[in-house]
């Protein structure tokens, strides 16, 4: 095993490097994802260095006492093979030993190595991507089935309705990740909100760094029903047009359908693996995930 490499937490200089692998890589880097990443769990985010030359990165983000995730795990192709990813990867591991679960996304050649040390499959997930202007998007097609709810546009969502809502559906609560996500300049935020002030669905489209070009980047996007769901997904689209990742968790049944009816296609899958108890919350409300770096 070599010796020689030297891991430290990430620092702000770091970010751009570890963006630019990012989007070497194909994982379509949103704008500022992980300059959040790093505010979610300052101790949790790290470079390997060989001579003071950055050459690899890892996240093992604590979201709490009982949940963390292991993402943005990659060394540069010159270095590979060398035992410097398992480094990498054992001090993450060492960060987040004490929590009875952690979660990671695995490309499919992966499933067997994250296998050996103790992760269980859950669910594919699955990347779609769509190509469009925001027309005919036939917004206007539920009429005024929706109209007693407000739709609500970054600063205007209260947060405290929004955190509450996100906790009674994601694996854990994430108020520090969630703020810093939904309060980012970058893209814009929509909320459905009723007139007692309870939120029914909400949503992010941000821009991200493609291997060729930019585009978009929706997540997360949860919402009470697939209609709701398909109502808020067809709002994000229509002023953000080019090409749009969605990252779909495969517990939930209901996105192919509203995505295939829009024009999204299927173009890459991930495993979602746990090691130690599986997070028992349903899915069902989930429609797109944040980002597969964080689960």
């Amino acid at each position: 095993m070599p010796s020689s490499l030297k891991i430290r937490p990430l620092q702000q200089k770091d970010i751009p490097k570890v963006t630019l692998w990012s989007r070497i890589e194909g994982f379509a880097p949103g704008a500022g994802d992980v300059s959040i990443y790093q505010h979610t769990d300052r101790q949790g985010l790290w470079v390997g260095l060989l001579d003071k030359q950055p050459i690899g990165c890892i996240a093992g983000v604590r979201y709490n006492a009982s949940y963390g995730f292991v993402g943005l795990f990659l060394v540069v192709k010159e270095q590979r093979g060398k035992g410097y990813g398992v480094q990498l990867w054992k001090h993450a591991l060492q960060h987040l030993v004490d929590l009875p679960c952690i979660g990671l996304e695995a490309a499919p050649d992966r499933v067997g190595d994250y296998s050996g040390w103790g992760f269980r499959k859950s669910s594919i997930t699955t990347r779609w991507q769509w190509r469009g202007d925001g027309s005919n998007l036939n917004n206007n097609s539920y009429g005024n089935k929706f109209d007693d709810l407000m739709i609500l546009e970054g600063r205007q969502i209260p947060s405290s309705v929004v955190q509450t809502y996100d906790a009674k559906r994601e694996p854990s609560p994430r108020p520090h990740f969630l703020s810093d996500w939904l309060n980012h300049p970058a893209g814009t935020v929509l909320a459905l909100v009723d007139k007692n002030g309870s939120c029914h669905g909400f949503g992010r489209i941000r821009p991200c760094l493609l291997r060729h070009g930019e585009g978009w980047r929706i997540g997360p996007l949860l919402a009470d029903t697939p209609e709701l769901a398909d109502y808020l997904l067809r709002k994000l689209l229509d002023r953000h047009p080019g090409v749009v990742l969605f990252d779909a968790p495969g517990l939930n049944k209901n996105v192919p359908s509203i995505l295939r009816r829009i024009g999204f296609e299927e173009v890459s899958q991930t495993m979602r693996m746990y090691k130690g108890n599986q997070p028992p919350i349903s899915m069902k409300d989930v429609y797109a995930l944040a980002c597969l770096e964080l689960g």
